[in-house]
């Protein structure tokens, strides 16, 4: 028994080739050769559809990652661009509302843990 998407297809035409072949002219289970055709190549047809579908797929995610290096390329610029105009620059709102930090906001990143040289931890109780 076919076991997945390729099996079955070449199971189809398999059996479409060796009925053509060996017994065009009868019928089986009540159905004919061109009955049997008809069932194959609806069969077929959606395979080959769903492979212009991928070749589509795999296309349009193409433009979708040109398109998004082009705009990371001008979000950058546009960026410096704030971060240089003197009515704006890195403590504006315009560069907030981008998702950045004013400079205003942002902590120092100094910090003073415990440890050695330091102060001894607090004891637990």
């Amino acid at each position: 028994m076919p076991t997945g998407p390729k099996e079955t297809e070449a199971k189809m035409k398999k059996m479409l080739n060796a009925w053509e072949e060996l017994a065009s002219g009868k019928s089986f289970a009540g159905t004919t050769l061109d009955q049997f055709r008809v069932i194959v190549t609806r069969a077929l047809t959606a395979r080959a559809h769903i492979l212009d579908l991928e070749a589509q797929m795999l296309q349009a995610v193409s433009e979708r990652e040109n398109a998004d290096e082009a705009f990371n390329k001008k979000a950058q610029q546009v960026v410096n661009g704030i971060l240089a105009d003197p009515e704006e620059g890195d403590d504006s709102s315009i560069y907030e509302a981008f998702g950045y930090t004013r400079r205003s906001e942002r902590k120092s990143g100094l910090t003073r843990k415990g440890g050695k040289g330091g102060a001894p931890p607090p004891a637990k109780p």
